[in-house]
């Protein structure tokens, strides 16, 4: 039976840790996506958004080294890395389901201005950094870093998203049987003034959180955020965590994962289901198939049910 389905590829996916951040590296894992992409296309409908983290990161690093020119800021970055990875998605897509329409659309998501996010960014961006590189930056730049995995990285406010302002659009493509790559990096953040109109703040909109806004305005029947971890653990911080298998939000709720990252995952997935009553699901994107199958990953569920977990 066919679903309509929101699948979230984390920018960390798509460009894994410790890889050279360079355009041919991206293209292979976006091959690698894509496959599965493609897999799960032939029997749903699709709309596909990605994470940008590494690549903005990377970008802003590109725009300072101009010293006559002013650095872009954040939104056009934005900008310029929902357009990179869109290109190579839909081009990737397009080789492997010849006659099928995908359109990718740059997507405006707007924020408040007032979101205490700007006062305490948690967001993680760029590349992974070791702790005396990390700490030059900060000196250098007055960034903000925190520790990622085995090394650091920058971090950037990241305010909650309230609304997709191509939301129409994006709904006019999907009726027309169109797969949408769209709110890549959680969208180009804006803020409305007194009189109505838009305009780009220094920020980056986590891409799971503007996904549920997404998904339950679409009215998918499921929400797939696929990074590069299998599952979401509980117990993460001990010697012995565990893969969560299948999970109810009031469980999940009341666990507690690291900001920034694995939190917002959970939170959108929390969001979403307590929204819409269907299901959403947290995995690997090499999984995914697999994850929509119910066969790995988390499965977050609108029941109160007690947390099962995978063996091993």
């Amino acid at each position: 039976m066919s679903e309509r389905l929101v699948v979230a590829l984390g920018g960390n996916a798509l460009l894994r840790r410790g890889e050279a951040p360079g355009a041919e590296q991206q293209r292979r894992n976006i091959e690698r996506a894509a496959d599965m992409l493609a897999e799960l296309w032939r029997d749903n409908d699709l709309t596909v958004t990605h994470g940008n983290g590494p690549q903005v990161g990377l970008l802003a690093l590109q725009a300072e080294a101009l010293k006559d020119v002013s650095p872009y800021p954040l939104d056009v970055l934005g900008a310029e890395s929902e357009g990179m990875i869109g290109y190579m998605i839909e081009q990737a897509l397009l080789s492997r389901m010849p006659g099928r329409h995908v359109a990718t659309l740059l997507t405006q998501v707007e924020v408040d201005a007032r979101d205490p996010a700007f006062a305490n960014p948690t967001k993680p961006i760029g590349p992974v950094y070791d702790e005396a590189t990390a700490q030059r930056l900060a000196r250098e730049r007055g960034w903000r870093i925190v520790p990622d995995g085995g090394g650091f990285r920058r971090v950037v406010a990241s305010p909650m998203p309230l609304a997709i302002v191509e939301l129409p659009t994006i709904k006019l493509l999907v009726q027309s049987g169109v797969l949408v790559i769209c709110a890549g990096g959680g969208g180009i953040p804006v803020v409305r003034d007194a009189s109505g109109a838009l305009h780009g703040v220094p920020a980056v909109v986590d891409k799971d959180r503007a996904s549920a806004v997404l998904a339950r305005a679409l009215d998918a029947d499921a929400l797939l955020m696929l990074t590069d971890v299998p599952a979401v653990y509980a117990d993460w911080e001990s010697e012995r965590p565990r893969a969560i298998r299948r999970i109810g939000v009031p469980a999940l709720r009341a666990m507690r994962f690291a900001a920034g990252t694995m939190e917002p995952k959970v939170e959108a997935a929390c969001r979403f289901v307590e929204a819409s009553g269907r299901w959403a699901a947290i995995g690997a994107l090499q999984d995914g198939v697999a994850i929509a199958a119910g066969d790995a990953g988390t499965r977050v569920v609108a029941d109160d049910e007690a947390a099962s977990y995978w063996e091993g």
